[in-house]
């Protein structure tokens, strides 16, 4: 059982939260402020930063909320008997809608994964183990030889993990007039031509 002040921070931390991604939508991240947050939050601007030591912080704890509901998902259909590849393009479908539809998110929380600062770009990688999840659903493939044996199941993992920061970060800054489901399929189209095994069709490379 939490004690009344455990759940007093749980509560607080859970409105400065929810009110920092209503403002990001709002206003823009760029243009709201720890101290926009902190006043719409009726907490003190060091009470924010108690809770989230900087701005893209809250912006990791989102994108952590809706990797983990994706894993989810995948794991059910994994369990289920789905083909690992048709839960890849499923997620990755997820992957495009979610971006889309938070745009203005995107960015920021993309950008935090290139953080030249070593320690908040280990933090991003660790709240956002995308690689990791790409790893779990492609694991059954490796187990039954459908990926090239030259390259740890984690390489080809994070390389299509990479690859879908870049597209969506292209997507985001040069090409938003464009669906990027269809950009980011191309790509991942692409990426799996080289990770599977060549026995392996390519009718199974583009059920997506």
């Amino acid at each position: 059982m939490l004690s009344l002040r455990e759940r007093q921070k749980l509560r607080r931390r859970d409105r400065i939260f929810r009110t920092a991604i209503n403002l990001f939508r709002e206003k823009g991240f760029h243009q709201t402020t720890a101290t926009d947050i902190a006043r719409a939050s009726h907490v003190s601007r060091g009470t924010f930063f108690n809770y989230y030591a900087y701005k893209e912080a809250v912006l990791l704890e989102f994108g952590a909320q809706l990797l983990q509901e994706m894993r989810q998902q995948a794991m059910a259909e994994l369990e289920r008997g789905d083909a690992p590849l048709e839960v890849l393009y499923r997620l990755w479908e997820r992957l495009a809608e979610v971006s889309e539809r938070e745009r203005a998110l995107l960015s920021p929380l993309a950008y935090e994964l290139l953080n030249p600062d070593p320690a908040r770009a280990k933090a991003a990688f660790e709240a956002l183990p995308l690689g990791d999840l790409i790893a779990d659903i492609l694991r059954p493939l490796r187990a039954q030889g459908g990926l090239r044996s030259d390259m740890s199941l984690e390489r080809i993992s994070r390389s299509i993990a990479d690859v879908y920061l870049l597209s969506a970060l292209r997507w985001a800054a040069y090409t938003p007039g464009r669906q990027l489901k269809d950009e980011m399929n191309k790509f991942l189209s692409l990426m799996l031509e080289g990770a599977l095994a060549r026995e392996v069709s390519k009718v199974e490379c583009t059920s997506g």
